[in-house]
């Protein structure tokens, strides 16, 4: 199984799917890690992404998921997966890749952004990811107001794991 923690920038992807994995003994990707250079840049300068700066990296996304579920590797892949064009492009096999909407209002993300230091991404794009956004309506939803182990709780019991 793939879990894709997705959301808005700051939302704690990162921080969830990290736990997350260490409890499951699983595998964790930061998507992040898979931007290109040229994206990381534009994110840096407050410049939004657009669908055609994405198209590579999903796909390179697209393919860890397929690698992870191809090697039979449990993994939990960090991933805004924004659009529901993004989800259903990552969505390999839906069987077996599930998605989990870490989901906050922006006055929250905006108090973590603030105190988070040495990320790529400028805190003046969270309104762009907001915008972005295609809140998913048929996942896993649940809200990043709760301490990340509950977070974490609350992700296995919607999963049975």
């Amino acid at each position: 199984m793939v879990v894709i923690l997705m959301g808005v920038s700051g939302a704690g992807k990162s921080t969830v799917g990290e736990m997350l994995a260490r409890q499951l003994g699983w595998r964790f990707y930061d998507a992040d890690d898979l931007h290109p250079d040229a994206n990381k840049r534009k994110m840096s300068h407050a410049i939004p992404l657009t669908d055609e700066d994405r198209r590579s990296w999903l796909a390179a996304v697209r393919a860890l998921v397929a690698r992870c579920l191809a090697e039979g590797v449990s993994a939990v892949i960090a991933c805004s997966a924004l659009k529901q064009s993004y989800r259903e492009l990552l969505a390999v096999d839906p069987a077996a890749v599930k998605f989990v909407y870490l989901r906050g209002d922006m006055a929250l993300i905006e108090r973590r952004m603030a105190a988070r230091s040495g990320h790529f991404m400028s805190k003046d794009l969270l309104q762009s990811q907001f915008d972005t956004l295609e809140e998913p309506r048929d996942t896993i939803t649940v809200d990043i107001a709760a301490k990340p182990e509950e977070i974490v709780a609350s992700i296995r019991r919607h999963l049975g794991l």
